[in-house]
């Protein structure tokens, strides 16, 4: 298979992986948890190693799963003891774990090729090179790590779906019912350090925090539906290992971290333009609103008038500036609106209600 592609489909992978999990993780408000596991795992590796000597072994890996499960166990532990808010738990406990592993690493293994670098930045381009042999074809081990955390997490997502929505978006109902809020938490974290352990040595442990995050953040300003959220998600993480591969090899630059970059691009322009929850649509909304608010204003107080002795005065379209307190520039600008949807009219230089223009100034008042 092709060096390229192969660097593709691996990051692809891990970004689908950690995409299918960021949705729970962020809705939950578990985006530290997942950085606190993916610096902590850093002594589960070490131990794992220490243990087995070798890079490949199973137990390895659910060594420092285990490490992982034992972060968010020491933090629950911390945090319900009334002293500390979450995250001070939690920068309480990763950091003296991480610690751990790299003093481990400094004093005992500093002559082999585990290091910080290797387990926090990972470089996949070397993905293509670690191949094994199946069927008589030279497959990238990382292709099927890759694949096979997205296989684990697809069933997980898959069986427990309806159970993980409930806890998500409502942990005290799903306790009532019966769901052990606990045990899907546990799974969950298990899966994320699995999968932090998993894509370590091609993406890195840290950046897989960027691909289960952002994706999910990028998904949730476009959608409230979680299945839609959860796909979103997932192709956004694709599209930004996708670009960032070609855009790194164009500038020379670390695949991973442009992949992650890109992402953050991704996002970016989602923020800005997301259709109803991006900055432009909110700065569009509330400008539409003020002058809604504005001709509204305009529409009261022409009615209020029309009719009176001061309606000359106070329903002239010249005057309606002064009297309002508004720019004349402003005054006029909501005016020519009000006449335009049909609202107002001007006749001899005077503003005069349409019958629509009146129906929505009573409501306005009735409200």
């Amino acid at each position: 298979m092709d060096a390229g592609l192969t660097i593709i489909l691996v990051c692809s992978l891990v970004a689908a992986s950690g995409a299918l999990l960021g949705p729970f993780l962020l809705l939950r408000r578990m985006s530290l948890m997942t950085d606190a596991i993916s610096h902590s795992i850093l002594f589960g590796i070490v131990v794992g190693f220490l243990i087995f000597n070798t890079m490949d072994s199973v137990a390895m890996i659910l060594a420092a799963g285990a490490v992982g499960l034992l972060t968010v166990w020491l933090t629950e532990l911390i945090f319900k003891t009334g002293l500390v808010k979450e995250d001070a738990a939690i920068g309480l406990v990763f950091p003296a774990l991480f610690s751990i592993g790299v003093i481990l690493i400094t004093r005992l293994l500093s002559d082999i090729h585990i290091d910080v670098d290797t387990a926090l930045v990972g470089e996949v381009i070397w993905a293509p090179f670690d191949t094994v042999n199946l069927g008589g074809f030279e497959i990238s081990r990382a292709i099927l790590i890759g694949g096979g955390l997205l296989l684990a997490n697809v069933v997980f997502v898959g069986l427990f779906y309806k159970e993980l929505k409930l806890v998500t978006f409502d942990a005290g109902l799903a306790t009532s019912l019966g769901f052990s809020a606990s045990f899907l938490t546990y799974g969950l974290m298990t899966l994320v350090s699995v999968t932090a352990v998993g894509a370590f040595d091609a993406v890195g442990a840290v950046l897989l925090v960027g691909f289960m995050i952002v994706p999910a953040a990028t998904a949730y300003l476009l959608t409230d539906r979680l299945s839609r959220l959860i796909l979103i998600a997932m192709l956004v993480g694709i599209l930004g290992c996708v670009i960032g591969y070609f855009v790194a090899i164009e500038i020379d630059a670390s695949i991973s971290g442009t992949m992650v970059t890109v992402l953050g691009l991704i996002f970016i322009l989602t923020l800005v333009f997301a259709p109803e929850r991006g900055l432009l649509a909110g700065w569009l909304r509330r400008r539409r609103q003020k002058w809604e608010f504005a001709a509204r204003l305009l529409l009261i107080h022409v009615m209020n008038h029309e009719g009176t002795p001061e309606a000359l005065e106070e329903n002239a379209a010249a005057n309606v500036a002064e009297h309002l307190k508004w720019a004349p520039q402003y005054a006029q600008s909501i005016v020519t609106q009000a006449e335009h949807h049909g609202w107002l009219e001007t006749a001899g230089g005077l503003l005069e209600l349409t019958e629509s223009g009146r129906t929505l100034a009573r409501q306005t008042l009735a409200v």
